[in-house]
C-alpha cells in the first residue's frame, strides 16, 4: 500500500472533502490489518531502543483532529509498545494565564522533546490558526502571519535533529455525530461529553476550512502532514503506526559503540 498517498505535498491545494474518510486501502476488514499493525509496534519498540540510546535525534508526533476523531486513541493502542521512560505526552487545551503571557509558540517549545526522546503533541501550535481563527480569538492580522512562523519554527527544530510527524485525523461529519452519541448513550463514556463540543461541531465548516488552510499552508519537507483516513480505527492506528516505522527508519540510527575494550571485562 503507498502510504505516501496520505501525505500533503508541499504548499499543495487542499480540500479536505477530496479526502476519503472511510479509505481502507488493501484491507478488506480489521481482522487482516491486525498482524501488520503488530509488527510495526513491534519495529517501533526497537527503534525507539535505539533512539533512546544513540541520544542524538528526537521525534515530536503532532495530532490535530476534530473532536471525537481519536487523539487520544491513538495514543493509547499506537504508542502501546513505546517504554513511558523515553516519551512525553503533552495536551494542549485552553491557555492558562502563564501561557498568554508568552508567544503563541512558547507552551509547544516548553513541551518539546529532548534529544532520545519521543514527544507526542495531542492539539498542538496549530491551535492559534484553528480555534483562535474559527473563534476569532485572534484578529486575522494576527493568525495569517503565524503560518510562517510556524514552519520557521518547525524547520528550526529539524535542523537540530528532530525529526517531525504530523497527523490529521479525517473522520466525517455523520461519524463525529455517533460518536458523540456514544458518549452520551454509553454510562461509561459519559464522563467524555462536553457541552461545548456541540458547539464546535456547530462550527464544522468553518474549522474544515482552517484546517485546509493549515495543512496546505504548513506541509513541508522538514515537516510533512499526513491526512489519515479515521471512521475506521483499525485502519487509523495501522496507517500512524506504518509512517511512523518509515520515518524513524529513515533516520541514521545506531546504537553508541561499546567502550573500548570491552571483550576483556569478566563478569564473576
Amino acid at each position: 500500500m503507498k502510504i505516501d498517498k496520505f501525505r500533503v505535498g508541499e504548499f499543495s491545494k487542499v480540500d479536505l472533502d477530496d479526502h476519503p474518510t472511510d479509505y481502507t486501502g488493501d484491507y478488506k476488514d480489521k481482522d487482516e490489518a491486525v498482524d501488520d499493525l503488530k509488527k510495526n509496534l513491534e519495529r517501533m519498540a526497537e527503534l525507539q531502543d535505539v533512539l533512546y540510546a544513540q541520544n542524538v535525534h528526537a521525534l515530536l508526533i503532532v495530532i490535530q483532529a476534530m473532536d471525537a476523531a481519536g487523539k487520544d486513541s491513538v495514543i493509547k493502542h499506537v504508542m502501546t509498545g513505546i517504554n513511558p521512560q523515553g516519551c512525553r505526552v503533552t495536551s494542549f487545551k485552553q491557555p492558562s494565564a502563564e501561557e498568554l503571557d508568552h508567544d503563541f509558540l512558547w507552551r509547544s517549545q516548553v513541551a518539546l522533546p529532548g534529544r532520545g526522546m519521543i514527544g507526542i503533541f495531542n492539539r498542538s501550535h496549530y491551535e492559534s490558526v484553528l480555534v483562535e481563527r474559527v473563534k476569532d480569538i485572534a484578529p486575522k492580522k494576527v493568525w495569517s502571519k503565524r503560518y510562517e512562523q510556524i514552519n520557521q519554527f518547525e524547520a528550526m527544530l529539524a535542523s537540530e535533529n528532530t525529526l517531525i510527524v504530523k497527523f490529521y485525523l479525517n473522520i466525517s461529519k455523520a461519524e463525529q455525530a455517533k460518536r458523540l452519541q456514544a458518549r452520551l448513550d454509553d454510562k461509561r463514556k459519559n464522563w467524555k461529553f462536553n457541552p461545548g463540543d456541540l458547539e464546535e461541531r456547530g462550527r464544522w465548516g468553518e474549522y474544515m476550512k482552517a484546517f485546509d488552510d493549515a495543512l496546505e499552508r504548513c506541509s513541508t519537507p522538514e515537516a510533512p502532514w499526513y491526512v489519515i483516513p479515521s471512521n475506521k480505527k483499525w485502519f487509523r492506528n495501522w496507517a500512524i503506526s506504518d509512517i511512523i516505522v518509515r520515518e524513524m527508519k529513515k533516520l541514521p540510527l545506531e546504537f553508541p559503540k561499546p567502550i573500548e575494550g570491552i571483550e576483556k571485562y569478566k563478569i564473576k
